[in-house]
């Protein structure tokens, strides 16, 4: 994050718990408290007033939070966001920038950064929010219709690497049949001529090459034999197309 880049958004203070949940959390205080008192060390209200303000402390920083942070973060995350909060409350001064709030808490701007990427942490955005960022979209499109999906291609560099070393062990000519067959999709009989042997050979190759290449495969694979579906290193379980054609689903 550049050093003078501007606070996310959601660095003003947003919508807390209810009035209703800090008071349940604040009487289940006063009942630890007044469990754990000993009338022969002092009043009562010095003691409970520590033990109610720990449990609302407790609860802020183990179960508000939508995505959870080490205690350290959530601490930039309070520190940051306070300072931000002093600082732009002050007539006639500027939005904080990351440099400001450094010197104003006396942090590095590395964990200045840290504190306020928390404060997206808090409270996550519902994927029917409109736009990408929280704001209003021309569109009227929402989070879930920006969001990306998984690429096949990831896996498909799983399998081809994964099968690599046993093409390279075939034979010329079932390589080339491979090579033909699936890369310049060539049909079998096409093959056959090119190579001078009969559709019904080119099959029978075809065949054999892919088994070959599967057991080769699954062999070399962490674990071994997984029982009943096997499934390339990655996770991708192996189906069969046709008679002559191995894939990976």
């Amino acid at each position: 994050m550049a050093a003078d880049g501007p606070p996310p958004r959601r660095a003003l203070p947003g919508p807390g718990e209810s009035a209703e949940d800090l008071r349940q959390i604040a009487a289940l205080g006063l009942l630890k408290a007044i469990r754990r008192f000993d009338p022969g060390r002092g009043p009562f209200e010095p003691f409970a007033i520590p033990t109610i303000r720990g449990e609302l402390k407790r609860h802020f920083r183990d179960r508000t939070w939508d995505v959870r942070v080490p205690r350290r973060v959530q601490e930039l995350r309070n520190t940051v966001r306070a300072a931000y909060v002093e600082l732009a409350l002050t007539p006639g001064s500027p939005r904080p920038t990351v440099a400001d709030l450094a010197r104003h808490t006396r942090l590095s701007e590395e964990e200045v950064a840290r504190g306020m990427e928390a404060l997206e942490s808090y409270r996550a955005l519902s994927l029917d929010a409109p736009g990408g960022d929280g704001g209003a979209d021309a569109d009227g499109a929402s989070l879930m219709d920006v969001l990306g999906e998984p690429d096949p291609a990831f896996q498909l560099v799983v399998d081809r690497e994964s099968v690599k070393d046993a093409v390279r062990r075939l034979p010329a000519r079932e390589r080339a049949i491979l090579y033909l067959r699936f890369f310049e999709e060539w049909s079998q009989s096409r093959i056959a001529d090119r190579l001078g042997i009969s559709q019904m050979h080119v099959s029978r190759l075809l065949g054999q090459t892919c088994a070959r290449l599967r057991a080769e495969t699954l062999d070399a694979a962490p674990g071994g034999d997984t029982g009943g579906t096997p499934r390339y290193p990655g996770g991708s379980s192996v189906t069969r197309r046709s008679p002559s054609v191995v894939r990976t689903s």
